[in-house]
This record gives C-alpha cells, sequence and structure tokens, in this order.
C-alpha cells in the first residue's frame, strides 16, 4: 500500500493518504483561479476517509460550491499554503499536488475551462469540460 505525505510550505501542517487518489485535476473555475492566483487548480481528489491530517492544525474557510453545499478549504495559519478543500457534495478531498512531497500525479482531465482567463493553456489529450463531466453532478 503506497503512501502519499504532504505539507504545506513551512512544515506546520502535515498529511497522509494511501493509495492511488479517485481523480487529478486541473480546475479553471473562478474560486480556484483566486486561491492559487493564477489560472488553475492542479487537485488530486481523495476520499475523505482515506485523508489525515498527521501534524498541526489547519485553518479553514468555507464557500457554497455549485451545488449549494460547502467547500472548506484548509490552509496553514502560519504561511498561508492551502493544502486542500473539503468537498462536501462529493465526500471528498481535493488535495493540492503540489504540497506532496512527491508528486507522481498527472491531471487526468480539466473541468471549469469556460472560466478559464483567455490567456490559459489546456493540456493536449486531456479531456476538457466547460463546467463539470455528464454524471459528475455540478
Amino acid at each position: 500500500m503506497k503512501r502519499h505525505i504532504g505539507s504545506c510550505s513551512c512544515g506546520e501542517i502535515e498529511f497522509c493518504f494511501e493509495n492511488d487518489p479517485i481523480n487529478s485535476i486541473f480546475c479553471y473555475c473562478k474560486a480556484c483561479q483566486a486561491l492559487t492566483g493564477s489560472d488553475k487548480w492542479f487537485g488530486v481528489w481523495v476520499p475523505k476517509d482515506n485523508f489525515n491530517f498527521t501534524k498541526g492544525t489547519p485553518s479553514s474557510y468555507t464557500r457554497k460550491g455549485n451545488s449549494s453545499q460547502n467547500v472548506n478549504y484548509l490552509f496553514c495559519g502560519k504561511c498561508s499554503t492551502a493544502v486542500c478543500a473539503e468537498i462536501t457534495a462529493g465526500n471528498f478531498y481535493s488535495v493540492s499536488a503540489t504540497a506532496l512531497q512527491n508528486n507522481e500525479f498527472q491531471p487526468r482531465m480539466s473541468i471549469y475551462a469556460s472560466s478559464a482567463p483567455s490567456w490559459a493553456t489546456f493540456p493536449s489529450g486531456l479531456p476538457t469540460f466547460d463546467t463539470l463531466p455528464p454524471g459528475m453532478g455540478g
């Protein structure tokens, strides 16, 4: 069983999960753009019961997602690194791939492409959706 370990930039918050994520995405929604200060968020989706904080207690910020359910952003109160977003509508965490010690994951799809800035680039060969893929809610 493979264990994936990650942390915030300063090391105050550490987390882990086992096995591969259920998905890995580039999200171009406006909230992810604001969170990253870029055109997208690279998230690996991990079921809630397979994700644990192993050091520190993250701060949080909550907003309503497109599903009208909460999206809880968890970040370090010291260095402000966003480590994950709890997607309550899907019962998973979208974990920041860039916060992993060894990010071996590649995105499998791009979502909310209709919200991307005009200068955004999309990886060739990946399915790209204006919002969410059919059957994924939203």
